[in-house]
C-alpha cells in the first residue's frame, strides 16, 4: 500500500503543531526578531496576541504577536496595519520565525 502523503507545512518548534501550510509562503526573505523568518498569507492553530505599533526594519507597524496554539510560544507576529503606503501589501499576513518553525512532509 502507499504511503499518503499530505501537504508541505510548518510547525512550531516546540510541540510540533501545525502552523502554516508551505503553499501559503509569500516571501522567504523576511528578518525577524532573531534572524530570518517567511511572510506568510495565512497561519493556523495560533493565537493573536494584543496590538502595538512598533518600529520595524520597513517603517512603523500596528503587530500583534503570534503564539502557538498548543504550548504558547511566540512564532512571530501579524501585520495589523501597516503606514507607508509601500508597505500595505503587509496588512492580514503573518511573519513567522524561521528559528521557532520546522518543515513537516517535505
Amino acid at each position: 500500500m502507499a504511503e499518503v502523503i499530505g501537504p508541505r507545512l510548518y510547525s512550531c518548534c516546540n510541540c510540533r503543531n501545525e502552523v502554516a501550510l508551505h503553499d501559503d509562503v509569500i516571501s522567504k526573505a523576511f528578518q525577524g526578531r532573531n534572524g530570518r523568518a517567511f511572510l506568510f498569507s495565512y497561519a493556523m492553530n495560533i493565537v493573536v496576541g494584543c496590538k502595538e505599533d512598533r518600529q520595524l526594519m520597513t517603517g512603523l507597524h500596528t503587530v500583534a504577536d503570534v503564539y502557538c496554539s498548543d504550548c504558547r510560544q511566540v512564532l512571530g507576529w501579524k501585520y495589523e496595519r501597516a503606514y507607508e503606503e509601500t508597505q500595505k501589501y503587509k496588512e492580514g499576513k503573518f511573519i513567522l520565525e524561521k528559528s521557532k518553525i520546522v518543515k513537516e512532509n517535505w
